[in-house]
């Protein structure tokens, strides 16, 4: 008798797929992990393979995580670019894109939270302070992703 399936927390990343984005009636399995070792994942319906990291700032990248979040944790401090490449061993042509995949990612959620919501400014940092204080709940990941969009609403 074969074993059930794992109920995945990941939704198909298809478009075109019927189950785009819908949690029920799903049926996704895991395929491994890819050379940067994000966890892969198949749409049965589709047949489409997708990343746990698409749509968020990691996907596409071959550097680590472990080293992105380096990467943020200097530039957060005021280091430059070229200081960083020192310190994590990356060559800044690589860090200079990530940061600026960061600040892009950052840049359109706050868009989404201001424009498409209709959130005012003072309502969207309101949300990223509550969100700062419930951090033990969220991933060191989300945490980033929500300092960077919370500095680029300050620029704004």
């Amino acid at each position: 008798m074969a074993r059930p399936r794992k109920n995945h927390k990941v939704v198909c990343q298809n478009n075109k797929c019927d189950f785009y984005r819908i949690q029920n009636g799903k049926d996704i399995i895991s395929k491994g992990t890819n050379k940067a070792g994000h966890k892969q994942y198949k749409c049965l319906y589709c047949d489409t393979y997708f990343t746990d990291t698409k749509g968020t700032p990691m996907f596409n990248l071959k550097t680590s995580e472990k080293k992105v979040k380096k990467i943020c944790l200097e530039f957060m401090e005021g280091s430059g670019i070229r200081s960083i490449e020192r310190k994590v061993h990356i060559h800044r042509d690589t860090v200079g894109s990530i940061i600026d995949k960061l600040g892009k990612h950052a840049n359109e959620l706050t868009n989404y939270l201001v424009h498409d919501l209709k959130l005012s400014t003072i309502e969207v940092d309101e949300l990223f302070a509550t969100i700062q204080k419930k951090r033990k709940n969220l991933t060191q990941k989300e945490i980033n992703s929500l300092v960077q969009a919370r500095k680029s609403l300050r620029q704004a």
